[in-house]
């Protein structure tokens, strides 16, 4: 070494600081590399992104060559510094110490904490660009890399670790929801909205988007054919449970369509009876997700939601569902509930038949939805009790009045603004 050149040695100490740069931005890209744009890389037919890919499906062999290489460099860098120092201050001890210091904090900064900080910030370049090199070197130190790999791997037997199985990169369904979340910016706004709805479909039930009992429409069997004509001919509605006597013996469901083939005279009890399809009916708590494959495996659109006891709470349709994850589509009957009036103060009027689940999405919302399913359940849950016209209440920092009264139950609230 007392024949090396000044020169020769500091740009060999330039040229280790730059190779260790390199090591700790390779390791820090290779870490922190998007995996599924990669592989959408790949499918391009990238060979850079082929390369990054087969390197980071053999994680023990790549980390071993990073750490191989930045270990050995730093070591190189440390002692260039201490002959350099020794050449320029032979015998210093301070000197010495002082040059000691300097290369720690150059490694530190320049090797290190720089080149992390970048690659962190622009992983996906830095990791393709870093593939070749890092390729070659691994065939070139394999045998090195390989007998670290085995001490490391009888280290781990050692402390009985054992290396987790399985695909770790793969997400959980709450870590893809919060993924869907994050990349709304990068979507159209409808499209986000409906694969957030889809999330929702396997905690969501029947129950919070049914059409409650007292809120059906049905044909009674038994009543006189008059106006058994009536209730047929002005139906709003393509399809109609039919009972006998008890809304809970339901007979079927009557096509209303197929009433077309026949006379107004023709049309009677036996009449209808002949064209009802057999009655599908529902478990009470059926996520949204079973029962949208039910319906496709069962070819059916609609049914009928009863508790454990077989008594009837409601009726769900296919386009219940498909609304929960595209928005209302449908032409509602004018009988249906479910609206709201906006007032001169900014108050909100509101049909206490509404679903929670569509207050909260129309108005931004927090009600709580654990419990009952509308907004009449919900306050008469609140008070214990039916509470009269102009009682007003706070629930869940909404300020809420009621404004109508009917039949044991409550038919319009006043939402007032925040």
């Amino acid at each position: 070494m007392e024949d090396v050149p000044l020169s020769v040695l500091f740009a060999a100490l330039i040229a280790c600081l730059a190779s260790s740069a390199f090591f700790s931005a390779a390791e820090t890209a290779m870490m922190a590399i998007n995996r599924y744009r990669l592989a959408s890389k790949v499918k391009q037919g990238e060979r850079a992104a082929l390369r990054t890919q087969k390197l980071l499906n053999q994680t023990e062999k790549l980390l071993g060559v990073i750490l191989l290489g930045n270990t050995i460099i730093n070591t190189a860098s440390a002692t260039l510094a201490a002959i350099i120092t020794a050449r320029l201050f032979a015998g210093n001890e301070f000197a010495l110490g002082i040059a000691t210091l300097l290369a720690a904090f150059a490694i530190l900064v320049f090797s290190e904490a720089t080149p992390k900080v970048i690659a962190a910030t622009h992983p996906e370049p830095v990791a393709l660009l870093a593939s070749g090199p890092l390729a070659l070197l691994l065939r070139v130190f394999y045998p090195a890399v390989w007998l670290v790999n085995l001490c490391v791997a009888a280290l781990l037997r050692l402390l009985r670790l054992r290396k987790p199985e399985g695909n770790q990169t793969a997400l959980s369904p709450d870590e893809l929801r919060l993924l869907v979340l994050e990349s709304g910016r990068f979507m159209a706004k409808k499209h986000h909205t409906i694969l957030l709805n889809l999330f929702e479909l396997a905690q969501v039930t029947v129950d919070d988007v049914m059409t409650p009992r007292h809120q059906m429409e049905m044909v009674d069997l038994e009543m006189r054919a008059d106006q058994l004509r009536q209730e047929l001919f002005t139906s709003h509605h393509s399809r109609l449970p039919v009972y006998a006597g008890n809304p809970d013996n339901v007979q079927g469901i009557l096509p209303v369509r197929k009433l077309i083939s026949l006379s107004e005279d023709e049309t009677d009890a036996t009449a209808v009876r002949a064209l009802m399809r057999q009655p599908y009916f529902i478990p009470s708590g059926t996520p949204l997700f079973t029962q949208l494959q039910n319906f496709q495996e069962n070819h059916r659109r609609m049914g009928l939601v009863v508790d454990e006891y077989g008594e009837l709470l409601g009726l769900v349709t296919l386009e219940d569902i498909l609304e929960q994850m595209v928005g209302e589509f449908t032409t509602h009957s004018p009988a249906s509930g479910g609206q709201f009036a906006r007032q001169a103060d900014g108050s909100l009027l509101l049909d206490g038949t509404m679903s929670l689940r569509d207050l909260n999405r129309k108005l931004k919302l927090g009600l709580p939805t654990d419990g009952p399913k509308t907004l009449n359940g919900l306050i008469l849950e609140y008070f214990e009790d039916i509470p009269e016209s102009g009682t007003c209440m706070v629930i869940a920092g909404q300020r809420l009045e009621v404004v109508q009264t009917q039949d044991r139950s409550i038919r319009m609230v006043r939402l007032y603004p925040r």
